[in-house]
């Protein structure tokens, strides 16, 4: 089975790892499972959970309006990041955006109000030894930028913009070797520790039951559906986390629930050239994960 799962990511142009187990007793399907890998977005359940947390213990008003301003917002393809004026949002929904849609902009408001070290040391106390955020999403694009040789992520878009068919294809060289890519140097995870994160949050053993409860039912709302879930169909449920980066980084974890109570924990993550097909590796990580599942459950698990 794993020759198969080797051979989907390689019809698909893409390096792959993952880690399946049920939520339940200690059967797992596992390929490169304890590899470290770039997250990207997936490290939002974390910053979700970290947030969570507070409100539920009564440390943050989730209701609070905060005003995010529309200078030095964190870029990103969706929601705040493209809006031109202020908004006002409460912590809450920013949860929701950050999970739903990814927005990058409400990432990097709530994890400065609840602090890379506190993620660093809540990954330490469920014994995710594999996991480390090192910096907010605006300085992991800036470091991009740089390693490419501008100033930042900003100028080194407009720098793309003029950019030779020369001048891209050695930056596209150099985008591969950035320190953002680069799992030994930038925020990291492993296949393992995101299931293993799941399965607490799943479990009600990641923090309090209110903040777990909460993680789960905004997963399940995630706009995206074309990874994990492309692989399974309903009534089965899927909820889930994505994750891209420039064109390289194409990953997915989350829970898939069965009607008969069968759930299981998935986490999948891609490496590709840029330039590589997005559908033909989203469609790759619901395939496996769906031969992931099935090898268990041919097992009895």
């Amino acid at each position: 089975m794993t020759d198969d799962i080797r051979e989907i990511f390689e019809q698909a142009g893409c390096e792959g790892a993952l880690c399946v187990q049920p939520l339940e007793g200690d059967a797992e399907f596992g390929l490169r499972a304890d590899e470290p890998v770039v997250p990207a977005s997936v490290v939002k359940v974390q910053v979700a959970l970290e947030a969570e947390t507070l409100f539920a213990e009564g440390r943050l008003d989730p209701c609070e309006r905060v005003t995010l301003s529309a200078a030095g917002r964190t870029p990103g393809p969706v929601g705040i990041s493209l809006f031109n004026d202020d908004a006002v949002l409460s912590w809450r929904d920013m949860v929701v955006l950050m999970l739903t849609i990814s927005d990058n902009h409400a990432t990097d408001a709530l994890l400065r109000r609840v602090g890379v070290d506190a993620l660093n040391a809540t990954a330490m106390r469920l014994g995710l030894t594999g996991t480390v955020t090192e910096s907010d999403l605006q300085t992991m694009l800036d470091s991009i930028g740089e390693d490419l040789g501008c100033a930042s992520w900003k100028d080194s878009l407009a720098w793309a913009a003029s950019a030779s068919a020369e001048e891209m294809a050695h930056a596209d060289e150099r985008l591969l070797a950035s320190r953002a890519l680069d799992p030994s140097r930038g925020t990291r995870t492993t296949p393992r520790d995101m299931v293993a994160l799941l399965r607490l949050i799943w479990t009600d053993q990641a923090g309090p039951a209110a903040a777990c409860e909460r993680v789960r039912a905004v997963m399940e709302r995630q706009l995206t559906r074309h990874r994990i879930a492309s692989g399974f169909r309903l009534p089965v449920r899927v909820a889930a986390k994505s994750g891209s980066l420039v064109g390289v980084i194409r990953n997915e974890i989350g829970v898939i629930s069965y009607p008969d109570g069968r759930r299981y924990a998935a986490a999948v993550f891609t490496r590709s050239r840029p330039g590589s097909d997005d559908a033909a590796i989203s469609r790759a990580i619901g395939a496996v994960t769906a031969q992931a599942v099935t090898a268990l459950q041919d097992t009895g698990a």
